[in-house]
């Protein structure tokens, strides 16, 4: 009998020479920051021409569908194929499509329609490059780097969002809708380029590919969240987060300006609390690093802390004890949503990580939405402030459940 050889150990560079992942973070970065130029642009642009908020969900829910039919399919084929060529591919379709909207809005006799079938296009190539691109990271960083290298995407995540959504205002108001789009899909073609640059990274399943059919690695990947105990905790845990934090984080919004009257320099303070509290918390796991031995435990606390602090939100009267309560907020949301994403990253095999990420993404871009409708409905009836408490108590009582309950998580070291 032949003894398999060896699989060779890699030895991964610490990130800041790590030019791969430095390409990538740049590339990630800079179409996070475009597209918040793109967005706004878009829905003024929408609001301005037709005049009408049934137009702008038309648009919304379209992109919605699209998110929820594609995220198995395109999680699949990203355990499929290259993942270095599907993420490419979509950036490149990305730029010439996003490019193409920007050219559109210099018409003066648009259709609404043509605008929402590139934008579908736009949003459908997103979906296929979204799970390649998440899958992709611990091929370049390796398991002892994983915490830092995601922890450093989702503070630039964050950061070029709230900058994006700041610098978009500025720069729509100065040079147009059309200009903000031409941005975007100039920085979906320099990440084209930049991804391109950063050579071949693909995992060895991932380069040979499956023998199974597609519609089988589509069911396999179900059967996996499934069966594995922490995919299957997992799926549950993000989008309800998600769909609470997005929620409460509208109630809150409303709140500023019917209870707690803010000033504009105090709702723009409020604004930034929540991404800084987010930045604040990733920037602790970040300098912890592989120090954090109870990973599980602080994701529990968390989920444990959010509950009662929405809820003492609600009953906040005043402007300037509620900005130090939505810090920490952003702060304590941080722990449970980084970590979760770490931990995923380091327990999913990799084979399956397209597949992984490619559902929790529909999930995720479905489950928010239908939150702001029922939280949107349930405030214009009972206020602003009872529903915040009552989502504060839901959300304390699934915490609960889930800390107690979901033992695979609570206990991961």
């Amino acid at each position: 009998m032949v003894n398999a050889p060896p699989v060779p150990q890699v030895n991964y560079p610490v990130l800041r020479k790590n030019k791969v992942f430095l390409l990538l973070f740049t590339a990630s970065t800079l179409t996070i920051l475009g597209n918040a130029f793109h967005s706004l642009a878009l829905s003024l642009w929408v609001l301005q021409e037709t005049g009408s908020a049934k137009m702008m969900s038309i648009m919304t829910v379209s992109n919605l569908v699209i998110c929820s039919m594609l995220g198995s399919i395109a999680g699949t084929l990203a355990d499929r194929v290259n993942r270095r060529t599907l993420i490419v591919c979509a950036y490149l379709v990305q730029s010439i499509t996003v490019l193409g909207i920007a050219y559109a809005l210099t018409s003066p006799n648009l259709s609404f329609v043509l605008i929402v079938c590139l934008t579908g296009i736009v949003t459908s190539a997103g979906q296929f490059q979204s799970p390649a691109f998440q899958a992709s990271l611990l091929t370049v960083v390796g398991k002892e780097h994983i915490q830092q290298a995601a922890g450093w995407m989702t503070l630039s995540e964050n950061i070029s969002r709230t900058v994006g959504y700041a610098l978009g205002g500025i720069f729509v108001a100065a040079f147009g809708g059309a200009w903000a789009i031409f941005v975007d899909g100039m920085t979906f073609l320099l990440a084209f380029v930049l991804v391109l640059a950063s050579g071949s990274f693909t995992g060895v399943k991932a380069v040979r590919g499956s023998k199974k059919t597609f519609k089988q690695d589509i069911f396999s990947g179900f059967r996996y969240i499934w069966s594995n105990p922490f995919a299957r905790a997992v799926t549950l845990l993000l989008p309800v987060l998600t769909l609470f934090f997005l929620s409460c984080l509208m109630l809150t919004q409303v709140m500023a300006v019917q209870v707690w009257k803010a000033s504009p320099f105090q709702f723009g303070l409020m604004e930034s609390c929540i991404p800084l509290g987010y930045m604040l918390g990733s920037g602790l796991i970040l300098t912890a690093g592989n120090r954090i031995r109870h990973r599980g435990l602080l994701v529990a606390v968390s989920l444990l802390l959010l509950g009662p602090l929405y809820a003492l939100l609600s009953v906040t009267t005043s402007m300037m004890l509620a900005i130090p309560l939505i810090l920490l907020i952003g702060f304590t949301f941080s722990f449970s949503t980084l970590l979760i994403n770490i931990i995923l990253r380091l327990e999913v095999p990799e084979d399956l990580q397209g597949r992984m990420f490619g559902v929790l993404g529909s999930l995720m871009s479905v489950g928010p939405p239908l939150g702001l409708a029922v939280f949107s409905a349930s405030a214009d009836h009972f206020g602003a402030s009872g529903t915040m408490l009552a989502a504060g108590l839901i959300l304390f009582l699934f915490g609960t459940g889930a800390a107690v309950g979901l033992k695979v998580i609570r206990e991961y070291k």
